[in-house]
């Protein structure tokens, strides 16, 4: 499925509902839903975006995970048996990051503040550290483990995963996302290819 620029466009402010699974063991919080994920319902679906590569590369999923046409149910069940939920620091979909504001990130860390005491996940992980940066008023974290404000809860920052972030490969993430996995009790899978 493709989606033309109008298309995509009429997407712009809207939410998309987090996934949550019961028991939650590892949250990954995203920036905010791009019009692609918007337009499919599917968290991290514009093509080119290396979140579920990076999970199968990294083991965590045993097949590679396509939603750029929306989640199919096996492969929303590998990531809901998983504990695997996904959430944004801010819920309006937007074409690009830099259109959100700095109180959008501030209410963003306090809706998952709230998110996150009600579903008591082992391990958080936020992934983009100029978000958490802003979100949670830490202008100088850099990436990896945090102190977490939530008890029996671990906190990460990690790289985000969008084609627009040279700075980390996709064998980085795989890499990252595996630790932060293994931290929070999900075994890898060696991926077949």
């Amino acid at each position: 499925m493709g989606f033309t620029r109008a298309e995509l466009d009429s997407y712009r402010d809207c939410t998309v509902s987090d996934l949550l699974p019961d028991p939650l063991r590892l949250l990954f919080v995203g920036i905010n839903p791009g019009l692609w994920t918007a337009a499919t319902g599917a968290h991290f679906a514009r093509p080119g975006n290396r979140f579920y590569p990076a999970l199968y590369r990294a083991g965590i999923t045993d097949t590679l995970i396509h939603a750029a046409d929306g989640y199919d149910p096996a492969d929303l069940d590998q990531l809901m048996s998983r504990g695997i939920g996904i959430s944004n620091v801010c819920p309006r979909a937007t074409a690009r990051a830099d259109e959100l504001t700095l109180d959008e990130f501030h209410e963003g860390a306090q809706r998952l503040d709230a998110l996150i005491r009600e579903k008591r996940p082992a391990v958080v992980a936020v992934l983009g550290i100029t978000a958490y940066r802003a979100a949670f008023d830490r202008p100088k974290a850099t990436a990896g483990k945090q102190e977490s404000p939530w008890s029996g809860t671990e906190l990460y920052v990690a790289p985000n995963p969008s084609g627009l972030n040279a700075h980390s490969s996709l064998d980085n993430l795989a890499q990252t996302y595996g630790e932060i996995a293994r931290a929070a009790g999900i075994a890898a899978h060696v991926p077949e290819d």
